[in-house]
Parts: C-alpha cells; sequence; structure tokens
C-alpha cells in the first residue's frame, strides 16, 4: 500500500505570482456557515497557497490561466522549514500535481 499525504482545492484565482522555476497561486475556497445572529447562511472564505514547479504545468497557467478564474488543483503535502533570525519556521507546502481551469473569470455567472 502507498503512503501519501495530498490534498484538493476547487476555487478561484485570486493572484498569480512567477518566480524562478516556480509559480505560487492563491486559490480562494468557500466555506459555507450559518451566521449565528442572523440565520442567515454566508461564506467564510479561505485563501489557500500553492506552489508550481512542473514546467508544462507553469506554461499553461502564463498561456490560459488569469485572476477570477475557476480552478481545480490537486497534489502533495510538504513539510519545511526556514530561519529567520534565531527562529526556525515550519510550514506546509501544497504542490500542484495536477491543474486544470474549470471556467474562465469572463464565464462567471454570480
Amino acid at each position: 500500500m502507498r503512503n501519501l499525504a495530498k490534498f484538493e482545492i476547487i476555487g478561484r484565482i485570486g493572484e498569480i505570482k512567477a518566480g524562478n522555476g516556480v509559480v505560487h497561486l492563491k486559490i480562494a475556497a468557500n466555506y459555507p456557515y450559518k451566521d449565528e445572529n442572523t440565520g442567515e447562511w454566508a461564506d467564510d472564505t479561505y485563501w489557500n497557497r500553492v506552489a508550481i514547479f512542473r514546467e508544462g504545468t507553469r506554461n499553461y497557467i502564463a498561456d490560459k490561466a488569469k485572476v477570477g478564474d475557476l480552478v481545480r488543483v490537486e497534489g502533495r503535502l510538504r513539510d519545511s522549514s526556514y530561519e529567520k533570525g534565531d527562529e526556525t519556521v515550519y510550514t506546509v507546502d501544497r504542490i500542484v500535481d495536477q491543474f486544470g481551469i474549470l471556467a474562465h473569470a469572463a464565464e462567471r455567472a454570480d
């Protein structure tokens, strides 16, 4: 049996940042909740930062993806750390293995 730690996010792109050999995306995922005061349903938006290293996927994003596009990403989780001053900062990175555009921002109906 294979062991794994993976994630899946369906949401809208809020930011695209290309770097040296990596593209970082911020993707908004909305979680519905019922407001205790009003009884109305509302969305709690959480911004997920993901990293894309594969050259083909980075090129596809550069050519096709725009802020506001609805996307589906899937990948693996990786623990890492870095030094900041005298402290070690621990992070969990979301490394994208699969990327797809579900709807372009121009097609947005809401």
